[in-house]
């Protein structure tokens, strides 16, 4: 039965639970979605965790908030929130290894797979002894093969180790794709493969392919990365008599500079970070607890996320965004990721680049999806991001801000007064790319006075401090007791009183006054509107950090 026969559409995306949503696997389940719904289908959310090493239930709660952040909803699947359930579940595969062996017993009575007993040593050394003849490994399975159903079952008996390997047919494998044309694979460039683990747990390619059949999956849409396993799929078919779903494999996803986007560049920038400042002004105790020396030591090793995060705090460094969750954290909105998402490797044609869920659905076809690798543009990202918090009512701009500092940065709702919060979330909308651009530039409100630091060597802070005539010293010096003795401390009462003194002793020009002022609460030549920011910033704070600007460029 061919996937023509299928008469509803029905796609899935199935991750391994392996940490957050990467941006590849997002653009890969937003086209599966968009596809299924489209055409009135099912999309279907399959949780691939029989890799026990790399698979937790927290790790697969992690993918679902992603998606469903994302506004990517699933007919059928793990039950989160509204979303979940279906007649064909489970949908986590370690619960469903019954059903394989089921599957896998049935290919090996039919002797079209076998039990091998090779240690991982073997196949080392064998391989070891290809590259040294300057060839390509292919398994050799005609020593497993001959051994009597006997000898295998005394092995197994006796709890000595086994795999479960298919026997490859010796014939080439067509294999045609949505996007990639018709191709064929040599029966040479493939040999026989696991399908079940010495842990008694399928591989990937055993168990993708019982559950597309059971789960009457139509279309399978995936990276190209896995185009040859799509071959390794189809013989596994044949041979179980399912059908061949409808394959469509799409475009990598690549750094501008054409390397493979991964969540290892975190790890590349932590360890160029840590390199820069040295490893021993590094705390201590966070190097032990963290694993930070033996993780610089193994190069190949990755930092558990919240180490990396901390790391990166400590280091005031900004990790590259990989995962969903990072692109979240920076402050972008769902809607506008998801339009830049579908953007990689598709197009809706007509120089239409700004466009919703509804759009997608309605556009998306395999006929406009690239063969060539997509190239992920952080500028034009965050160009899309500025134009889409622009373009928000400031009222729903504060409101999506302060849902974002509750989650992310909880010291802004802490600090501020709910007065005070709005007002600084108004005054930075027109100066924000997204939702945590302000976090960045507004850090001074929540620092403690004493924090506050200030660069006497910078140029900008000094000619703030130093110039004019009279210099902004002088201005900081004469406002302080002014400052001081206002009563009415709001935008309005601070207007009026530094107005008056700008047209007093600055011929009217206030950012010789709003300059010294800035860097003197902020440490900086940066900060919203200067009414705002002393309005929000307060009275006694305003003076003490103007004491100790005062102090500092003595």
């Amino acid at each position: 039965m061919t996937a023509d026969a299928l008469s509803t559409v029905r796609t899935r995306f199935a991750p391994s639970p392996s940490g957050h949503l990467h941006v590849g696997g997002a653009r890969t389940a937003l086209f599966c979605w968009a596809y299924a719904r489209q055409q009135g289908g099912k999309f279907i959310l399959r949780i691939e965790d029989t890799d026990q090493k790399r698979s937790s239930d927290a790790a697969s709660l992690g993918f679902l908030r992603d998606l469903k952040w994302l506004g990517i909803d699933w007919d059928e699947g793990p039950e989160f929130e509204d979303c979940g359930g279906g007649e064909f579940g489970p949908y986590f595969q370690s619960q469903r290894v019954e059903t394989y062996t089921k599957y896998l017993d049935q290919l090996v009575v039919e002797g079209r797979a076998y039990y091998a007993f090779d240690t991982a040593e073997e196949l080392d050394a064998k391989r070891k002894a290809a590259r040294a003849a300057n060839q390509n490994y292919r398994y050799d399975g005609s020593a497993a093969m001959a051994l009597s159903p006997d000898e295998v079952q005394r092995r197994l008996d006796v709890g000595e180790a086994a795999v479960i390997r298919f026997k490859l047919p010796h014939e080439p494998i067509v294999i045609r794709d949505e996007i990639l044309g018709e191709a064929t694979i040599a029966p040479e460039q493939l040999d026989d493969f696991v399908i079940r683990k010495a842990d008694g747990f399928p591989t990937y390619h055993f168990a993708v392919v019982v559950d597309d059949e059971l789960m009457q999956v139509s279309h399978v849409l995936r990276a190209q990365e896995h185009f040859m396993n799509t071959a390794r799929h189809m013989v596994l078919q044949d041979a179980l008599g399912f059908r061949r779903p409808t394959y469509a494999h799409l475009p990598l996803i690549f750094n501008p500079d054409g390397s493979k986007m991964s969540k290892r560049d975190k790890d590349k920038t932590l360890r160029a970070a840590v390199k820069a400042k040295g490893i021993d002004n590094l705390n201590v105790v966070f190097r032990q607890t963290a694993g930070i020396d033996a993780w610089l030591k193994d190069k190949d090793s990755q930092l558990e996320f919240d180490s990396a995060i901390m790391l990166a705090d400590d280091l005031a460094v900004q990790l590259p965004e990989i995962n969903v969750d990072d692109f979240r954290r920076s402050g972008y909105l769902p809607d506008v990721l998801i339009n830049y998402l579908a953007l990689l490797g598709w197009n809706p044609g007509g120089d239409v680049e700004k466009f919703d869920r509804a759009y997608l659905v309605e556009k998306f076809g395999f006929d406009r999806v690239l063969k060539s690798p997509a190239k992920f543009d952080r500028a034009k990202l965050l160009a899309f991001s500025h134009d889409a918090i622009q373009a928000l009512p400031t009222e729903e701009f504060v409101r999506l801000f302060r849902a974002h500092c509750d989650e992310f940065h909880p010291e802004f709702i802490e600090k501020l007064s709910p007065e005070h919060f709005d007002l600084l979330a108004a005054a930075n909308h027109k100066r924000s790319k997204t939702l945590d651009d302000q976090v960045r530039s507004s850090l001074f409100f929540v620092l403690e006075d004493s924090a506050i630091e200030y660069n006497t060597e910078d140029k900008n802070a000094r000619k703030a401090i130093a110039n004019g005539d009279p210099p902004g010293r002088a201005h900081l010096e004469a406002l302080l007791p002014l400052l001081e003795g206002l009563h009415q401390w709001d935008v309005a009462g601070l207007e009026k009183a530094i107005g008056a003194y700008v047209e007093a002793q600055a011929g009217g020009n206030l950012g010789k006054v709003a300059q010294p002022l800035r860097v003197a609460v902020t440490g900086t030549t940066i900060s919203p509107a200067i009414y705002e920011t002393l309005a929000i910033l307060g009275k006694v704070s305003t003076a003490i950090r103007i004491r100790r600007c005062l102090e500092a460029f003595a």
